[in-house]
């Protein structure tokens, strides 16, 4: 792992692979970090290139100087790819907030995307946990995102995954490390912002890029679990209707993170998708 420049902006990269492989990139979810791809990479980098990062403003990344919108955060990864190197296509991987960005990624850089595999994927529905709608309440969302310490992070974390084993010392202990970020509550909540408030995930973005990526088909692979508290898995049957080409596949006894409670099924579900496409 180590950290780039990216236009002025210090973006926290992991890669491993051959650098001439085909590339993979994974994003991870709203507030989260590229730890949550950590499980893919040994799976993926064998054959591939295999990148994830911070987007601007979460993890250990400086956010972008904009207002955080989807479109700040896929040109964010557009630079962050310009500046490794990598402009050829990309096998593009999205979990939850990532999904929606890849989405934007594929509608306005089709050139960009070879493949597209999302993960719990934000984009399919209104329904969404509580715990973020309640970020829209005025006053109350920047003092939840202040309270991320060691008492709270574990409850946090247990959101995520149907095995509780999954929410580790390390785990927790990361979690708390990003919400003491200086961009962590103010990006978290622009982005929460622009995509809903405290009635669930707005529609007319969501109607909008799914119109767009429409436009430009690619071998698609759509994954949930169907224990996910975050982003509930009847949403599945949306995103298979907006992507009626695509594979798909339902998790079972599966949080929020199929990539980590399911690894090496994960990988072998994705990998055919990716192979469509070799370049």
């Amino acid at each position: 792992m180590r950290f780039i420049d990216v236009r002025g902006t210090r973006i926290r990269v992991h890669e491993s692979g051959p650098a001439e492989a085909p590339p993979v990139v994974m994003l991870h979810g709203i507030g989260r970090s590229l730890e949550d791809w950590s499980e893919q990479h040994p799976r993926f980098d064998g054959e591939y290139r295999v990148i994830s990062l911070d987007m601007p403003g979460f993890g250990l990344s400086q956010r972008s100087p904009a207002t955080t919108t989807l479109g700040v955060l896929a040109d964010g990864v557009l630079r962050s790819l310009d500046a490794l190197g990598e402009t050829r296509p990309v096998h593009l991987m999205g979990n939850s907030l990532g999904g929606a960005v890849a989405m934007t990624m594929l509608a306005g850089t089709p050139d960009r995307v070879s493949t597209l595999t999302l993960v719990n994927s934000a984009g399919f529905g209104k329904e969404v946990t509580v715990a973020l709608r309640l970020l829209a309440v005025p006053g109350i969302g920047r003092r939840l995102l202040r309270r991320i310490d060691a008492r709270t992070a574990p409850r946090v974390e247990r959101q995520l995954f149907a095995d509780r084993a999954l929410v580790t010392p390390e785990r927790v202990e990361m979690a708390i490390r990003i919400a003491r970020q200086p961009d962590f509550a103010p990006v978290y909540l622009e982005i929460a912002k622009a995509l809903g408030g405290f009635r669930g995930v707005a529609a007319p973005w969501r109607t909008d890029l799914l119109r767009r990526v429409a436009a430009h088909p690619r071998p698609t692979m759509i994954l949930w679990g169907d224990r996910d508290g975050i982003l509930p898995c009847a949403h599945l049957a949306a995103a298979r209707a907006a992507f009626p080409h695509a594979r798909s596949h339902l998790f079972a006894d599966t949080g929020h993170m199929p990539q980590i409670e399911r690894p090496d099924e994960f990988a072998r579900l994705v990998r055919p998708v990716l192979s469509e496409v070799t370049v």
